[in-house]
């Protein structure tokens, strides 16, 4: 039985990386996104790497679309092994006096919603996987609280964190673990609009770093292939830090 992976955000950030890393782990990797551009750019690179992969493009905030999709995936495939939830985002920034509902909602749906949807639509396709696994993002910002502006992004995160844990309880009779990555200040696109506004206070970030640096996709990657794989045969329920040591100045 061939190994089936999903990956939601999977077409940059950190997102690409990971299906690349899955996919040479062995996976075939569907892929979600809704950047019709990235998503021919990410096929590319995909199909140059040798990767087996599938794309479906579906808003995960979007409940009966995530539904409707992960039915059609688990229908071709049988089972799913692997979801990893990357898909997710700063959204904006807003003060709270001044935040509307409507970019709270739209905050909380993009990174707690988007995570609870389809791990609920997946647990019946990953109780028929081999060693299932469930990978959530967390963020720095679950336990710092985030920048300026960034408040609900860091509640929103903090929330996924917990998530994780329930989930954990809930799963492991069924044998599917469920584990989440936290990431620091990774450079990616995440970032695009600071570094080109105001590179300075950017490049001062890392002051703030341990390790004098900001991390790389693919070191957020690598862990997601350890988390997955038989070799973390007996985590479940952890949040991996993986910022340099950003937590410690």
């Amino acid at each position: 039985m061939e190994k089936v992976a999903l990956i939601t955000g999977a077409t940059g950030g950190i997102g690409l990386p990971t299906a690349k890393a899955l996919a040479k782990d062995g996976y075939i990797v569907v892929m979600n996104g809704i950047d019709d551009a990235a998503a021919e750019k990410a096929k590319a690179e995909m199909t140059a790497a040798g990767a087996k992969f599938d794309y479906c493009k579906f808003d995960v905030t979007d409940e009966t679309q995530v539904n409707d999709n992960v039915a059609a995936i688990g229908g071709k495939y049988g089972h799913i092994d692997v979801l990893v939830n990357g898909a997710g985002g700063l959204g904006g920034r807003s003060r709270f006096e001044g935040m509307t509902t409507e970019f709270y909602r739209f905050v909380m749906a993009l990174n707690l919603d988007s995570a609870f949807y389809m791990c609920r639509a997946c647990i019946p396709y990953l109780k028929k996987g081999e060693d299932a696994s469930i990978i959530n993002f967390a963020s720095n910002a679950a336990w710092n609280a985030g920048g300026p502006g960034a408040g609900v992004y860091g509640a929103s995160k903090a929330a996924v964190a917990t998530l994780t844990r329930a989930l954990a309880k809930d799963l492991a009779e069924y044998g599917i673990r469920v584990n989440a990555v936290s990431p620091g200040t990774i450079d990616t696109p995440f970032h695009d609009n600071i570094k080109k506004t105001n590179p300075a206070l950017f490049e001062s970030w890392k002051n703030n770093i341990l390790m004098k640096r900001f991390g790389r996709p693919e070191e957020v990657a690598s862990v997601i292939s350890f988390l997955v794989s038989p070799q973390a045969s007996f985590l479940t329920g952890e949040i991996i830090q993986i910022n340099g040591g950003q937590d410690f100045l």
